[in-house]
């Protein structure tokens, strides 16, 4: 804006200009526009122009054009009143009125000012106050919406790119395949051209030079072929008929024209029916076996591989139907069915005529690898889930069985029929899910098979009646004494020769004793009547001290020799001779012929007098013995009895003598041992029924000796009744007197056997009660397989683990591999982790790190096992897993209880992580229910008695408890094991 600089107008008009801002508007007739420059008149002096252009009231002004200080009428006004000041006072009413406007309109501007700035002030605290979280949340959920959905679409994008560049990729590939496979042919046929051309040429041979003009009379002369032997015609034709029979091999599976593409196309019933066809099999068998893909053996292992073979098909041109879910197992699946076809067709592209259709090394061996590493993933894949489901439950199913095959014959009817029903229905219900998994004709095929093997792998009866009946024995014995005085001094006359052909006298009782011991088979009576108890098919075998006696009858024989090179031969005859008769005559009855025979030509005192006289032959005495012996041995014996017969009537020197003699003492102990099975055959039926009278009669008659106490089964008594009560406790800890949560004598009963039976080897003498002592080694064995069980089952675990496998599956063969191998036991040589190690790799491959771990891991386990202290916690676990599932079956009350406890007892192995021991575990619970059965009654009268005495003394749970873990060593012990 131009205004002159005297002109107080101009002045204002310019100030209020200045002072505009943005919150109050400008009034509209103060503002001068660039256009009036020209032609502005100025304004006239402030008091005539306040006459004449006096403000309207009713209007608001800016702050900076009503503003008193920043007026120039103000300003001027002030300086009037200033100059004027001392002369009069202002009279000008319109100044008067301005200054009072522009004052209330200030006013009113503040008053606007400050209700806006309280408002203002308001809304901030609103907002302030209001929760902005819902807010906050819901953006970053959309923002996360919104993420997600631009990720999904880049996703998909970039799938779609990988699948066209996949596509792209395979469609060069294959065209670059058939541009070789083109070229490869074009060359065949080049190189067979040439072939051709070749032996044209060598069969026209080149006629020699001579004039252009050949004469009229000369005809063609063609070379004659050269001959050839019958042999390489015979050769020729063998091969040219072996390479047809592979060419028609090869046009065969052409002509199915089987290949992923037609898979895929086809439908997948369709297409599951054309592999079933019997032309499918056949043309995949002669295919399989050219490649070499075929096992060698049965033939069910064929055809098992050639379903195999063509399930690779299936997987790769119908996965989602083949496979129920996606997992890292079914993708590598994929991928090595998918290098076994792209081998094999690429192997089969290149059978031509020229190489005879036979495959090369290379590609052949690509083929095989291929094969290996499908069948192993297809076998693991097959192994889960549902295959372990059905063979647990087919395992259950054989268990109920061998339960049934057990008891059908040992029980009575009356239990014998709760059994029967109780199997049956397991049976039944086991069956229904079998069939639902497997389908009903491989679901029979399977439990026919497991029963098959079951029943062929139990123990079979040892043969009775004539097969084992000696031919002498007419007449069978009393059944009250088949082993009482009559064998008793059979043994002590024995002994006494034996004693006196040593030079040791022959009256000497505790000597004779001592020998009668060692040389007998027959056991104690009170052991005798204890074995047939447990089993009703018990058969004396070789006693412990069989190698003792062989020992003893060797060092006899060298002493025999000794004395015929001292001159000594006489009396060594006779007494050997009065020993082989004393045996002998032990077989036989006084008055029987046989037995008249051999007193009469065995008599010692005529023997005595033929070799005073050096009349007596040892050909004649072996003559006499090869036979009597078939006359005296059991049929079953016929064979090795006819064997010693025939070396007794050979020629021979002195050692050769002493050496046919040291076999007829052992031949014939074997003799003496068929005969007392055979009296214990007999008389079985008594001995079983009078076991357990018998066995009390003989524990009180050794309790009223003084030979044996109470001890240590009082002792074992309280240890298992105070961890009884402990868990009863635990379940119970209001301790309420409820009768079902109170441990019975029975559970109590059951618990000592399973704590004394499943723990750590070795058995002390301090922990065996007096009432098993009878049982010693058979529960030490129970210890070493219950310890090799969780050994085998640990080391099977960790594999499983590090291998990501199924711990239900059953790897039966490693499992039956290395209890064999642990045997003998667990670190008898330092191979024997290694051993382990090559059993678990022979079927399962593994990369070299797994290789190691588990190569530490089963160092460790053995090296525990060995001590006997288990401290790695898979060892721990499964040993008492192991404890309680036997615990659970010994005790059992009822039949019912133990068809249940047997018909859960797989899937109960296999939730443990010991599915490959149930036919080991169910031997050591029928073992210990054995036992359990025969102790509580011959000694279940003591038992009662320790458990009245508790009670009498008021031991209650806590108390028990109390006083035992301040004086009972053996709950200690007890505890520490478990």
């Amino acid at each position: 804006m131009n205004a002159s600089p005297s002109d107080p107008v101009g002045d204002f008009v310019s100030g209020v200009s200045i002072q505009t801002n943005d919150d109050i508007p400008e009034e509209p007739d103060m503002i001068l526009s660039d256009d009036d420059e020209s032609s502005q008149v100025y304004a006239p002096p402030p008091r005539i122009a306040a006459r004449f252009y006096r403000p309207s009231n009713n209007r608001r002004k800016s702050s900076a054009a009503s503003s008193r200080r920043n007026s120039i009428s103000s300003t001027h006004s002030h300086q009037s009143n200033r100059s004027y000041r001392t002369s009069c006072q202002s009279n000008h009413v319109a100044q008067h009125l301005r200054r009072a406007s522009i004052l209330e309109s200030r006013k009113a501007r503040l008053a606007d000012r400050a209700a806006h700035a309280e408002q203002v002030r308001l809304r901030a605290a609103l907002a302030k106050a209001t929760p902005r979280s819902s807010n906050s949340e819901e953006k970053a959920l959309a923002a996360q919406q919104a993420r997600e959905r631009h990720l999904a679409q880049v996703a998909a994008a970039c799938a779609e790119e990988v699948r066209r560049a996949k596509k792209v990729a395979e469609d060069m590939k294959e065209r670059k395949a058939a541009e070789e496979r083109r070229y490869r042919l074009e060359m065949e046929e080049r190189l067979a051209e040439a072939e051709r051309r070749r032996l044209e040429y060598k069969r026209n041979v080149r006629r020699p030079r001579t004039a252009s003009s050949p004469a009229a009379n000369d005809t063609k002369k063609t070379a004659p072929r050269p001959d050839i032997s019958s042999e390489v015609a015979a050769k020729r034709i063998q091969s040219a008929w072996r390479a047809r029979s592979r060419k028609c091999i090869v046009d065969a599976w052409s002509e199915l024209g089987l290949s992923i593409d037609k898979v895929h196309d086809t439908i997948f019933e369709e297409i599951s029916k054309l592999l079933a066809e019997e032309k499918v099999l056949t043309a995949t068998e002669k295919i399989m076996s050219l490649f070499g893909l075929l096992p060698t053996g049965d033939a069910t292992d064929g055809g098992v591989a050639i379903r195999t073979f063509l399930c690779a098909y299936l997987i790769l041109g119908h996965p989602a139907h083949v496979f129920s879910r996606d997992g890292d197992q079914e993708q590598d699946l994929i991928t090595k069915a998918k290098d076994l076809i792209i081998s094999f067709e690429s192997a089969l592209s290149k059978l031509t005529t020229f190489n005879y259709y036979t495959p090369s090394p290379t590609r052949l061996e690509t083929v095989l690898l291929s094969h290996g590493t499908f069948v192993t993933a297809f076998n693991d894949w097959k192994a889960r889930d549902s295959s372990a489901l059905i063979e647990t439950m087919v395992a259950s199913f054989v268990s109920l069985d061998a339960i049934w095959q057990s008891v059908k014959d040992e029980t009575s009817d009356e239990v014998a029929n709760d059994y029967k029903n109780g199997i049956r229905d397991n049976q039944v219900s086991l069956l229904t899910k079998i069939k639902k998994l497997a389908g009903q004709d491989r679901a029979f095929m399977l439990i026919r098979k497991a029963i098959h093997e079951s029943r062929k792998a139990r123990p079979k009866k040892k043969p009775a009646g004539e097969v084992v009946r000696p031919r002498v024995a007419i007449e069978s014995p009393p059944p009250g004494s088949p082993i009482s005085e009559e064998n008793a001094t059979m043994q002590a006359a024995a002994a006494s020769q034996l004693a006196a052909s040593q030079g040791a006298p022959a009256s000497g009782g505790h000597q004779a004793n001592s020998l009668s011991k060692l040389f007998t088979v027959v056991p104690h009576n009170r052991v005798l009547v204890h074995e047939l108890a447990l089993d009703k098919e018990f058969r004396m075998e070789s006693s412990p001290n069989a190698n003792i006696r062989d020992a003893l009858n060797r060092e006899i024989c060298d002493s025999m020799r000794r004395g015929f090179e001292n001159g000594e031969g006489s009396e060594w005859t006779v007494a050997m001779a009065e020993n082989i008769r004393g045996k002998l005559l032990r077989l036989l009855k006084t008055g029987n012929s046989m037995h008249t025979l051999i007193s009469d030509t065995l008599d010692p005192d005529l023997i005595n007098r033929q070799c005073t006289q050096g009349m007596f032959s040892y050909e004649k005495f072996f003559s006499f013995v090869a036979n009597i012996l078939p006359k005296l041995c059991a049929p079953f014996r016929d064979a090795e009895v006819k064997a010693l017969a025939d070396e007794l009537l050979e020629e021979g020197t002195l050692p050769e003598m002493i050496e046919k003699l040291f076999k007829l003492l052992h031949v014939i102990d074997l003799l003496v041992l068929d005969y007392s099975n055979f009296l214990l055959m007999n008389a079985a039926p008594t001995l079983i029924k009078e076991a357990p009278g018998y066995e009390q009669r003989m524990f009180k008659h050794d309790l009223e000796a003084g030979t044996i106490t109470l001890e240590r089964t009082r002792r074992w008594w309280r240890s298992a009744a105070v961890n009884m009560h402990t868990e009863a406790d635990r379940r119970d800890p209001w301790n309420e007197p409820n009768p079902v949560n109170r441990p019975t004598t029975q559970k109590i009963y059951a618990r000592g056997l399973v704590d004394l039976a499943i723990a750590t080897p070795p058995l002390k003498d301090s922990e065996l009660p007096e009432t098993l002592e009878l049982d010693r080694a058979r529960i030490a064995r129970i210890r070493t397989d219950a310890l090799r069980i969780t050994t085998i089952g640990g080391v099977l675990l960790t594999a499983k683990n590090l291998l990501k496998r199924d711990v239900r599956s059953q790897w039966r063969r490693e499992t039956t591999s290395m209890w064999e191998t642990l045997k003998d036991g667990y670190l008898k040589d330092s191979n024997t982790p290694s051993k382990l190690l090559t059993i678990l790799e022979s079927s399962h491959a593994m990369p070299p790190s797994t290789r190691t771990q588990l190569s530490s891991t089963i160092t460790r386990l053995l090296t525990q096992a060995q001590s006997g202290k288990l401290s790695d916690p898979v060892m721990k676990v499964l040993f008492q897993r192991l404890k309680t599932h036997i615990f659970n079956r010994v005790s059992a009350s009822s039949s019912g209880e133990r068809v249940k406890a047997a018909s859960t007892a797989t899937e109960g192995l296999a939730t443990t992580g010991l599915p490959e021991f149930v036919s080991q575990v169910g031997e050591i619970v029928e073992q210990l229910g054995k036992i359990s059965d025969v102790d509580r009654r011959a000694h279940g009268a003591w038992y009662d008695q320790i458990a009245e005495e508790m009670e009498r003394l008021g031991m209650d749970g806590d108390e028990l408890i109390r006083t035992s873990s301040t004086g009972s060593s053996a709950a200690d012990a007890s505890t520490s094991s478990e």
